[in-house]
Parts: C-alpha cells; sequence; structure tokens
C-alpha cells in the first residue's frame, strides 16, 4: 500500500467522517491534520482545487479530494474489496452515495435555517429524502444486504447527527422509518463509526452552531 496516507479534515465534517469510516474499517495506516475550515491556510488551498475537506495526501506528493472518491480509492489499496463486483450494482451504489451527499447538505441547511420557515423547507425535502431511502432498503443489515460496504460509510455521519438531533429537537419519529432506524443502529455499533469522530463530538458540534446566528443554531446549540 502506498504510504504514507494523510488526512486533512476539519474536526465536524461529515464528508471527512466517510473517509475515516473507510479508513478504519479497512484498518489502513493514516494520519489526520485538522484546519480551520472557514480560515484555511494558504497551503491547504494550493491543494485542494475546491478548498473543500477532505483532502487525501498520498505519499506526500499526491492529493484527492472528493470523499467518495478518497474511499474508493482507500478501498482498492486494501482489499478485500468493500465495492460490489457486478458493475450494475457497483455503478447502483455509487449513484446512492452521491444520493447521500445531497441528503448531508439537506441536514446542514436544517442546522443552519436561518427561519423557523426556512427550516421546515429543508425538513421537508430531507424527509423526501429519507422516505426514498427507506424504500430502497431492504432487510439489512447493510445497504447491500449482509455485507458492509462503501455505501454504508457514506450514510453513517448522516444518520449519527439525525440520532444526536433528534435526542434534541425531535424532527421525526424514528419508527416511520424502520429500515433507516434498524441500519442506523448497525452503523453506530460500529467501531470504525464511533471512533471517526472526537470522544466530545457533540460538545463540539454544539459550541460550532452556538456561534452561529439563525433559528437552526439556536435549537440545535446544545445537542
Amino acid at each position: 500500500m502506498p504510504m504514507p496516507l494523510k488526512l486533512i479534515s476539519f474536526d465536524l465534517c461529515p464528508f471527512v467522517q466517510r473517509s475515516i469510516i473507510t479508513l478504519r474499517y479497512k484498518q489502513a495506516p493514516y494520519e489526520i491534520e485538522y484546519i480551520d475550515l472557514e480560515s484555511p491556510p494558504a497551503w491547504f488551498l494550493e491543494i485542494s482545487p475546491t478548498g473543500k475537506v477532505p483532502v487525501l495526501e498520498v505519499d506526500g506528493n499526491t492529493h484527492l479530494f472528493e470523499s467518495a472518491v478518497i474511499n474508493e480509492y482507500v478501498d482498492d489499496i486494501t482489499p478485500p474489496s468493500l465495492k460490489p463486483t457486478d458493475p450494475l450494482t457497483l455503478a447502483f451504489n455509487r449513484a446512492w452515495i452521491e444520493f447521500g451527499s445531497g441528503a448531508i447538505i439537506d441536514q446542514y441547511r436544517i442546522m443552519m435555517a436561518e427561519t423557523e420557515q426556512d427550516m421546515e423547507d429543508h425538513l421537508a425535502s430531507a424527509l423526501a429524502g429519507l422516505r426514498r431511502l427507506e424504500g430502497q432498503l431492504g432487510d439489512g443489515p447493510w445497504f447491500n444486504g449482509a455485507d458492509f460496504s462503501l455505501v454504508d460509510a457514506a450514510f453513517a455521519p448522516l444518520l449519527m447527527r439525525y440520532r444526536l438531533m433528534n435526542a434534541r429537537e425531535p424532527l421525526f419519529d424514528e419508527d416511520e422509518f424502520p429500515r433507516i432506524k434498524a441500519w442506523a443502529e448497525q452503523l453506530l455499533a460500529l467501531d470504525a463509526v464511533t471512533g471517526s469522530v472526537p470522544a466530545d463530538f457533540p460538545e463540539r458540534l454544539s459550541r460550532y452552531l452556538a456561534g452561529k446566528d439563525g433559528y437552526g443554531p439556536e435549537r440545535f446549540s446544545h445537542l
């Protein structure tokens, strides 16, 4: 495996968390470097074409960006693979990973909503997405059935945050989404997931939201 791997990160970013979950699940040795995403250093902007995290530095030279791309690279260099071998199933998984990216954006917009109406609008969009996801899931325990895959890693940050948010200010009844609920319970019991955020993650997220203005931050700044 090419070494070393260094993940450049912001400690609250769900897209970074996707990659940490993959690295941890594959037991790939890596280092992590945190930056302040609201005031990123100049060197970071030079290596990140989008100005976003995560960025994976490989051999101190090549820099990969976009969590889905990083995760596939990590998977490719650390067998056995977490990707389906069937081309159609693989494409289907990639499509749902992209769907999960949109769901994460919906969730962030809920947390950062400026007004109550904004939050209701974003929540409506998010719930529509969760209904589609619920309809797609099978009997589990994982997205593809018996085997953990990159799709599971992609959705774990979303489900972790909804669990925290619902405990503070219920947004929806988890029992209305029984397959998502069962999937979340499997994911949130997995060491690769529980260890993918700092131990004080709820407090860090609360402090971050407390520093923002708006209806959403006010509601969720005490997770």
